[in-house]
This record gives structure tokens, sequence and C-alpha cells, in this order.
């Protein structure tokens, strides 16, 4: 990491420090169609605009390791351009879809020939980003939650104030988790299964280790994520960490894991001005409201049903999940959400209303077979693969240790909360998503991977 990186990754930790005092492999998730809601339905005409446009980095399937960091830095201004697109729009500041988007497409057409530039200086140019540049208009029901009074203190800028009124979620995002009916299957275990598991204990981030950066999909750019994220583990995960900083840094892991978790703040949309308020990935972001703190997070990984599993390299980034599902489709949305005492029920693309006594529940399974050799992928996907509902992982794959990822957090019964986002997502839950860097040491992971293996629990 450079000096300059070294400053700026200082920087933003004190001032996330300031910030901070205030899915299922081998299982199943409901989709829930239609207007199922926590009370009633959204009101007619209550109707916001986002912006939908092809995702290019999902696109890729190579790029060369000396064009990684332009590629990077333009990828992330798509999503910067797109983010400031949606602002104008619910700020109400374009003149009229057609110029908004022909604007944007015209910015996109730059910056993806920029991405096909890089790439082609050192390998085949990609074909597969060509033609990516226009973008649409998705029409989706409108928030009517606490955001607007929370924008109405004038503690945002005029976009973020109109977005955080629009930006969801709806009330047709909810549903009662008592209305869904059993849904998880998991594969039978064969004779050779692996039935152990492994657990880190980390705390809940305690130390208030927050910031809007992605190092794995917006490596070297800051507020990369457009949104906030919660993290346990390193200690000093940004978007300027590199495998040396975080091989070097301390953990909130009890047992030494070094490794990297995180994901999207959960926040409640109760009108309040969080100390993020004017801050990217907060306010500027369209994310408003208390950020809620888990009550328990759980770091297990577990074996496979079929199979003995193997290390997973160090360094090795995996992302379960879609931060951008609602525009995407939900071919990658992965993270699951349900209650205490009804985890036989899993949602992807609605938030659980839960009964009193019970307890919001986030799952995120991981990926548990990778290809034996690469860390990571162009697209940050193709390296690893779910197994099949057999248990079975895919030809050429190799069974890993597979994370689960599960955070409970206190929520009144009917009470308003919402994922973090990027702007044009909208708080849709389908959107949630889960981040892994491996960072234990080989002797770590090889213990991890013998209780696994020999049917221990350990941690």
């Amino acid at each position: 990491m450079s000096k300059k990186g070294h400053k700026r990754s200082r920087l933003s930790n004190k001032v996330l420090g300031v910030i901070s005092a205030l899915v299922l492999g081998g299982g199943g998730v409901a989709v829930v169609a239609g207007n199922a809601s926590a009370g009633q339905d959204d009101k007619a005409g209550q109707m916001t605009s986002t912006i939908v446009c092809p995702d290019v980095g999902d696109k890729l399937t190579a790029v060369p390791e000396q064009a990684k960091p332009e590629v990077d830095a333009n990828l992330a201004k798509l999503d910067d351009q797109v983010a400031e697109a949606s602002k104008q729009l619910a700020a109400g500041k374009a003149k009229g879809d057609a110029a908004l988007l022909g604007d944007l497409k015209q910015k996109r057409d730059k910056t993806i020939a920029g991405v096909a530039d890089a790439i082609g200086r050192g390998g085949q140019r990609p074909k597969e980003i060509e033609g990516l540049a226009a973008c649409t208009m998705k029409q989706a029901a409108a928030a009517d939650d606490g955001a607007a009074a929370a924008a109405s203190k004038g503690e945002q800028g005029a976009a973020a104030q109109a977005a955080a009124q629009k930006g969801g979620p709806a009330k047709s995002d909810f549903v009662s988790i008592t209305k869904i009916k059993p849904n998880v299957k998991n594969p039978a275990q064969a004779g050779n299964a692996s039935k152990g598991s492994f657990t880190s204990q980390c705390g809940r981030n305690e130390n208030g280790h927050f910031n809007p950066d992605n190092v794995i999909v917006a490596p070297g750019v800051s507020n990369g994520a457009h949104h906030m994220h919660d993290y346990v583990g390193n200690l000093t995960t940004d978007a300027f960490s590199t495998n040396g900083s975080l091989a070097a840094s301390g953990t909130t892991c009890g047992n030494g894991d070094q490794s990297t978790y995180y994901w999207p703040v959960l926040r409640l949309r109760d009108g309040k001005v969080e100390k993020d308020a004017k801050a990217p990935g907060g306010g500027q972001d369209a994310n408003v409201g208390t950020i809620l703190k888990p009550k328990q997070v759980s770091l297990t990984f577990k074996g496979s049903p079929v199979d003995k599993v193997t290390a997973m390299p160090r360094f090795m980034r995996v992302i379960t999940g879609d931060a951008k599902a609602f525009t995407n489709g939900n071919a990658n949305a992965n993270a699951s959400w349900s209650c205490t005492g009804f985890e036989n029920r899993q949602l992807k693309d609605k938030y659980p209303v839960c009964p009193k006594g019970s307890d919001v529940v986030r799952t995120f399974n991981f990926q548990s077979c990778f290809d034996g050799k690469n860390v990571d992928s162009a697209n940050h996907r193709t390296h690893v693969a779910f197994v099949d509902k057999n248990g079975r992982c895919p030809k050429g794959f190799k069974a890993m240790p597979q994370l689960v990822m599960r955070l409970t957090y206190g929520v009144a019964p009917g009470a308003r909360f919402a994922v973090d986002s990027f702007p044009e997502q909208l708080h849709k839950p389908a959107t949630d998503h889960g981040d892994f860097i491996n960072v234990m040491s080989n002797g770590l992971m090889n213990k991890a991977v013998n209780c696994i293996n020999n049917g221990q629990n350990c941690r």
C-alpha cells in the first residue's frame, strides 16, 4: 500500500470511528410474489421510478492482472454515474427521463470503452460488454416510512432528502413470517460427509468498524459501495487494504482468525438522523435512520453432505448475494431473511415481520465449492460455486468449508427497517449480501478442515 493509501485509510478510520460512536446452499428460499405485506397494501399511485442499467462487471470473464486497477476504477465510476443519476431523478432535477438516460448513456459509453481498452491492451478486447451502456426506467412502490422525517430536519442535501422519501422500502416489501410455510430442504448426507464445524467468535463490531468501501469489488476506491458496511474480524479493512496489510492486522476474533467478514448495515427507518447523515454511504446515498447493532453474530464453517472438504486458499475473496438484485434480477440473490423460532421458513425477496419476542434473522450461506486454484475471478463469482440439489460440487470444483454467517436483530413487530443499498436499488431485501476474505493462517485453516472432516465441533 502506498503512503498516500495508508494516510487515507487512517483518515477514513478516524472519521468512521466518530460515525460509529453513535443463500441458502443446499437449502430453500421462499420468493413471495405479489403484494403480501405487513398490514395493508401500498396505496394506489404511490410509485417511484428507478434506473436499471446492465451490470458490466458481472459480464466480465477475464481481466489481465496489469489491467485490474484501471478496470476496477472504471467499474466504480459506472456505479458513481448511476448513483448520481438516481439522486437527480429522486430530487426532480432531471429534465425528463429521456434526457437523464441519454446523458447517462453517454457517460457509460465512455467508461465502458475505458474498461474494454484496459483489457484489450493486455489481452483480448471483451465483446461481452459491448452494447451495455443504455439504461431504462423501472417502476416500484414508493416508501412511506420514517425516512421523510429524517430528511425534513435539513441534515441532508435536497437530492438525498428526495431519495430518502421515495427510496424504499415499501409496505409490500414486508410479510409476516407466520404466513410463510416451511420451505428449507437440506440434501441427504452420504457416507463420506464431513459433519463437523469450525466457529470463529469475532464479536458484534463493538469497536465500531464501519465504512462505505468494498475492497473486493472496488479496491482503492472510497465509497465504492455507496452504502455502509459493518465489519468484524480484521481490524483495518477498507478500500485500500492489500493482502499484506490484512495479514499484518489485528483481529476481533478470539482464535486469531484475521479474516474479513462484512455486510451492509441494517437501519430502522425511524426518521432519526444518524451521525452519517451527511456522509458518503449514509445520507448522501439515501441510507438513513438508526443503524442497528446485531444482538448476535455467528460465523460458522460447515462441511459437505457428500464429501470431505479441502482447505480454501489464503486471501480467497467470496461474495454471496447480489447488491444489485432489484435491477439485475434474483439469479444471484442469496441472502435470506427469517425470524428466531421460524428458521425453517426463509425469505429471499421480503423482509420478515416477526411475532413479539422473536428476532429478525439474516443468514448468508456462502458458496462451498472452488475451482482449486483461483482466489478471485473477474466477476468475483466464477471461481466459486454452490452445490447442486444433491449437495455435490460442479465438475472441476472441490468442496471447501462453507461459511454461514447468521445475524440476529431485535426489531419491534411492525417496525420498518431496511438494509443499506445503492440508491437505485431502493433498499429491497433481495439486494442483501455478505462478503468474506479468508485471512486465516495456514495452520488455523488446516485445523478448521481437520475438525470439519473428523466430525468435531471446534472454535
